[in-house]
């Protein structure tokens, strides 16, 4: 019997194939992980934005169970389906740092902990709270814990609400959609099928999602 690959966690292929029993689970993990990645801020290795793109390109098999027979209502529902796991997925984050704030504001300071920190983050979430959730979707490990720190700042719980709701329907769609009509055109004009090219997507969506968060901490450094 062959010995589990650890490597396989990061690969997002791997979540998608999965089966229980014989039975295909990929959906129902692909909702448990986007829920996770925020509701328990526990996810932030996980492939959010390449599991999503690869959703896309393997939509088919993944809504084999709940298919109502057209192609583009099918990509649409587990787009649908992906938003409700972000959405609820921030909720609970919010909620965690909303019951956490009280103690952090009573925390006296540390080295490691500072309650102007705190203020300074509040005061950002009031300005930008809105664009900061929406543009963290996009982002790994940003997304994990942009709703905690919303939830911590006091941010307005409707306000939180309106852009965690439309960061969620902007990222899942973007992201399932583009895969699923890009591997068809790549299919249609020029005979490749991106299946067998998944490990050259996911290096290339990381790259795409990381770099500009290592820009930003690089250009930071550099005027420190």
């Amino acid at each position: 019997m062959n010995s589990f690959d650890w490597k396989q966690l990061l690969n997002p292929e791997f979540y998608i194939l999965m089966e229980l029993g014989g039975i295909k689970i990929g959906l129902l993990v692909i909702l448990f992980i986007i829920f996770a990645e925020t509701g328990l801020f526990a996810g932030f290795f996980l492939p959010g934005d390449s599991l999503l793109f690869l959703a896309g390109i393997y939509s088919e098999l993944l809504t084999q169970q709940i298919s109502v027979g057209n192609d583009f209502i099918n990509v649409v529902l587990l787009a649908s389906l992906v938003s409700v796991a972000g959405i609820f997925g921030n909720m609970i984050g919010y909620w965690f740092g909303v019951k956490g704030g009280t103690y952090l504001y009573k925390k006296q300071d540390t080295f490691w902990f500072k309650e102007k920190y705190l203020l300074q983050a509040r005061d950002f979430f009031d300005k930008y709270g809105g664009k900061a959730i929406i543009f963290a979707r996009f982002l790994p490990i940003f997304r994990t814990f942009a709703p905690i720190v919303a939830g911590i700042s006091s941010m307005n719980k409707k306000k939180f609400m309106v852009n965690n709701i439309l960061g969620s329907i902007l990222w899942s769609f973007s992201m399932i959609l583009s895969g699923h009509y890009l591997s068809a055109l790549f299919i249609d004009k020029f005979g490749i099928d991106l299946k067998e090219h998944i490990e050259l997507i996911v290096i290339g969506i990381v790259l795409i999602t990381t770099l500009p968060v290592l820009f930003k901490l690089l250009k930071k450094r550099i005027h420190l």
